[in-house]
């Protein structure tokens, strides 16, 4: 594949109309690199800044779903919305941050790719379905398997535009070949709207020489298509799942917090889209070994060690 005569096609940012809804799909089929995770606290941080967020979890391990707060196997699911027999209203399910929605993933869904395997128009049941049903929200954001089978094309083929997670090991990279000549088979036959909106660098640790080269590839390779926000390793990030809930509301001050909600702004930038008044973090989130700026804490001491760090004290022989 000539990489350079897709991405051509693909750096021009389209602004979204107001009132507009655009459909994002998260993709890499590399398991562990980030995707749901980015799905739930980018839609979070996205919600809290004032907008309409609709995640769809196409993955049946239905982590989306579990991190959001739903049971795993609500019904009606994504599985009943590909088959037909439900409507996407009937399976949208609100969470507790104002403003997000999930429609839930189910067991179910790892069957559907062999259900739909002689179905008529599979690879566009997702697009119609969304096509009808997202009104109101600003961005739709499908969460997709690790894999590039018929539910990850459903996602490409419906989504307007592709973030892909790339965790910042040597792995990572190998496969960022596979999916994008997947992406622009799509883009070619099936899908001619598709466009890059970025490549996300995940799980970022500065404490090794390793993510540091990672990086330096892929923005080497990409250039602006990759988003200048960095997410590093946090235990916050990992623990968040486990409490049924986004990093944002679980800890907001933690360093993946602060990495989504700069994500959200930066996402807000590359569509044209006017910034909320709340105020956000202007630096990224600090800690040792992260490489980031931390904010400067109030009463920081301008000097160390001070002239008299405990004060006048008296002498005694």
């Amino acid at each position: 594949m000539d990489s350079h005569s897709f991405y051509s096609q693909l750096l021009e940012i389209r602004p979204l109309q107001s009132g507009a809804c655009r459909v994002v799909s998260l993709a890499n089929q590399k398991g562990g690199v980030g995707k749901t995770t980015t799905a739930v606290n980018l839609g979070a941080a996205l919600a809290q800044r004032g907008h309409r967020v609709l995640v769809v979890d196409a993955d049946p391990q239905a982590n989306a779903t579990t991190g959001l707060g739903l049971e795993r196997g609500a019904r009606p699911s994504l599985y009943d919305v590909l088959a037909g027999s439900a409507p996407l209203r009937a399976a949208v399910r609100g969470t507790a941050i104002p403003g997000l929605d999930v429609v839930p993933s189910s067991g179910d869904l790892a069957g559907a790719e062999v259900e739909l395997g002689s179905a008529e128009a599979r690879e566009f049941r997702l697009a119609r379905v969304l096509g009808r049903d997202v009104a109101g929200y600003r961005w739709v954001l499908i969460d997709c398997p690790p894999s590039l089978g018929l539910l990850t094309v459903n996602a490409l083929v419906a989504a307007a535009d592709l973030v892909v997670p790339v965790q910042c090991e040597y792995y990572a990279l190998e496969g960022l070949g596979a999916l994008l000549a997947t992406a622009e088979r799509i883009r070619r036959s099936l899908n001619p709207a598709l466009r890059i909106a970025g490549f996300l660098l995940t799980m970022y640790d500065a404490r090794t020489k390793l993510a540091g080269q990672v990086g330096a590839e892929v923005r080497s390779h990409f250039g602006s298509l990759v988003f200048r926000t960095v997410v590093p390793r946090s235990v916050r990030l990992s623990e968040a799942p486990s409490f049924g809930e986004p990093v944002l509301s679980l800890d907001p001050s933690s360093r993946g917090a602060i990495s989504y909600r700069l994500l959200a702004a930066e996402f807000e930038r590359r569509y044209g889209v006017d910034e909320p008044a709340a105020e956000t973090p202007s630096r990224g989130p600090g800690g040792r070994g992260y490489g980031t700026i931390a904010p400067e804490p109030a009463g920081l001491v301008q000097a160390w060690p001070p002239k008299e760090p405990w004060g006048a004290r008296e002498v005694r022989g």
